[in-house]
This record gives structure tokens, sequence and C-alpha cells, in this order.
């Protein structure tokens, strides 16, 4: 059998040991190491100081021998583990989440590029978050290829940035095919500890399309509801605008290119209302209309959770939001200048352009 390490202590040694083994701020492996050598130190034999601390053998051994040899030093931390340390390769994550795709999906996840790679998910997740990488998310945009888009673009944020004297800019739309949507079966309201609940199916019980001209002066909005959305509703809403707004204001529309907008009998109208100025945002380019930014709160804060048995129902409640709107309403304000716009849209038009060479070559 192998002889077992004498240690014979210090009286330094020993009153550091003792000050570790009563220590609260050092970890337990450190007081266990302390012990260990004290024990030992007063001839208690390996098994015995195995069994008192509940620790294997070995591990008594290999401090005691680790004491004999070094001192105190020689206890206070571990030896280095055998094998290359891992390195992460920060650049080669970011490659393969921005210019690969696994086999079978069109995206990464962390668990797939981690088993791909030979790491752990939490480290993939950490670099996603370091480069603002969310591969599981995407966004819809198309750049207008309108051959006068920088004219129409600097005519409506000109509006925007800096109205005409004496009028009104009104940004105009239609939201079309809004649906009266009921449930299948009631909900669960809300509550501490768990959100409300709905179906996720539904019974349709018709639709209708939303009119609606926002105000950039104010943000107040004129609106009408109808069941279809020719240009004879669009005629029908132009002409309530025209009751609804004072007599001795201009009036510069915004709207998009939809062809009842364009519609003969509307031109034959507008020419005999000479106060209606119409300007169309480029093609492809609707997020022009500041009124699509009010579609969007309607639809968030009253259509998505509404419960809807019938069109009239659907109606009321759409005129029931629009009119708490108007007791208070606020204007979007518009920040980007056309410059920068225009700048954005010529890097996406690169950008398209030479992946579109890539794919030909």
């Amino acid at each position: 059998m192998n002889q077992a390490a004498t240690i014979t202590l210090t009286d330094e040694q020993r009153l550091e040991l003792e000050r570790r083994m009563r220590s609260q701020t050092l970890d337990a492996r450190s007081v266990r190491r302390a012990r260990i050598v004290l024990l030992a130190a007063d001839g208690v034999g390996n098994h015995e100081i195995a069994r008192r601390l509940e620790i294997s053998r070995g591990q008594v051994i290999a401090w005691r021998d680790r004491f004999a040899k070094g001192g105190i030093a020689a206890i206070e931390s571990d030896l280095p583990r055998s094998g290359r340390k891992p390195t992460i390769d920060t650049a080669e994550i970011v490659r393969m989440t921005t210019q690969t795709t696994p086999e079978g999906a069109t995206h990464w996840s962390t668990r797939k590029l981690a088993a791909h790679l030979g790491i752990s998910d939490t480290t993939v997740l950490k670099v996603w978050r370091a480069n603002g990488l969310k591969p599981h998310l995407v966004e819809t945009f198309k750049v207008s290829r309108d051959p006068d888009f920088i004219e129409k673009l600097e005519d409506i944020v000109g509006l925007y940035m800096s109205p005409p004297e004496h009028a009104l800019v009104l940004c105009c739309d239609e939201k079309s095919q809004v649906q009266a949507l009921d449930r299948t079966q009631p909900g669960l309201p809300l509550k501490k500890g768990r959100a409300a609940t709905m179906t996720h199916d539904y019974k349709r019980h018709g639709t209708t399309t939303l009119f609606a001209a926002m105000s950039t002066l104010d943000g107040s909005v004129i609106s009408r509801c109808a069941q279809r959305h020719r240009h004879t509703e669009w005629l029908d809403f132009l002409r309530q605008i025209d009751r609804e707004t004072p007599k001795d204001k201009a009036l510069h529309l915004v709207c998009d290119n939809y062809a009842t907008h364009k519609h003969p009998a509307v031109k034959e109208w507008l020419e005999k209302h000479p106060r209606f100025h119409v300007h169309f945002t480029p093609t492809s380019a609707s997020w022009l209309n500041m009124v699509e930014r009010f579609f969007r709160s309607i639809s968030t804060d009253r259509l998505e959770r509404g419960i809807f048995r019938s069109v009239p129902e659907l109606i009321a409640a759409i005129e029931e939001y629009i009119a708490v709107h108007n007791q208070n309403p606020k204007p979007f304000v518009w920040t980007a200048k056309a410059n920068d716009i225009l700048q954005k849209v010529i890097r996406a038009n690169r950008k398209l352009s030479s992946k579109k060479n890539e794919a030909l070559h």
C-alpha cells in the first residue's frame, strides 16, 4: 500500500487553515480542503476523513498530497483541466446564421445551429443577441418601381412637414373587407396570472369597408362605412369630406393609386370642386399615407379582439371608436425627411440589384 503523505503544520499554517474552515465567505470546496489538511495533520486516516466529510478517499489523498508538496498555495484552486479550452468563433456563428440555411429548412434555430457547430444553444443565443440577429422573424417590404417616385415622395413629405397655408391636408384611404367575426365559444376574461382567452375559430357574418380621412393638423378623422368600395362609394365619401370641412379651406388629399380614385367620374367631380387637390403616393408605397397608422390602431385596439354578430354591430363599434378618438385626437407627427427616405430606397435598390445579378450568375 502507498504510504499517506505526512502532514506537519506550522503555527501560521494551522491558524490560516482554521480561519478558512470557520469562514462564512469562502466557497464550500475551499472550506472542505482546509478541513482535510487539518484532520490529516491531527493524524486522522484517509478512510476516516472521507467518511466524516462524506467524500471519496481519492479526493482526500489528492488534496493531502498537494498540500504536502506545495503548502496552502497548492490547495487554493483546482488544477488546469486536460484538453484544449473550447473557443467560440463568433464570426462563424454570424456567418452561418446570415449566409446559410439548414438542410430542409428556411432559417436556423438556436438548437439546429448549436448541433451543427457542436456548441450549446445558449452560446448561439448569446451571439445572436449581441449581434442583433433574429432569424425567426421576417419583415415584409417592397421597393417602389414608380418612375415618378422622387417627385411624388417630395410632394407628399413636403405636405407633411410644411403644409400650405389656409389649407387642410387629409390622408385618405379605404380599409376594405373588415370582417364581422363571432367566436364559436365564449372566451375567458383577463385575470391575475392568466391572459384573456378566445377561440381560434370563428363565424363570419359579413364585411364592411371603412373609408377614412385623417387630418394631419390635429389627427381628427372623417369616416363612413359602406358595403362596397367602388368609385361611387368613393364619390360619396368625397362629398362627405366636402360637407364636413370649412368651405374656405383648400383640401389636399393624400391617396394611393387604387383604380377607383382615378375613375373618370371621380376626375370629373374633382374638376368641378377646385378646392380639392389630390396627391397620389408612389406605386407600392402606401406606407407614405399616414392614415395607414390609424388603420393599424383601430385594428389592434378594437377589431382584432372584437366579437361581432352582425355587420351593423361591427359598424357601430367602428363608429364608436372613431367618435371616442375624435374627442381627443392626436396627430401622427412625420419626421423622416424626403432625402433620408430616398437614400434608403437607393441602398435597397442596390442590394436587390446585386442579389439579382448573383442569382443570374
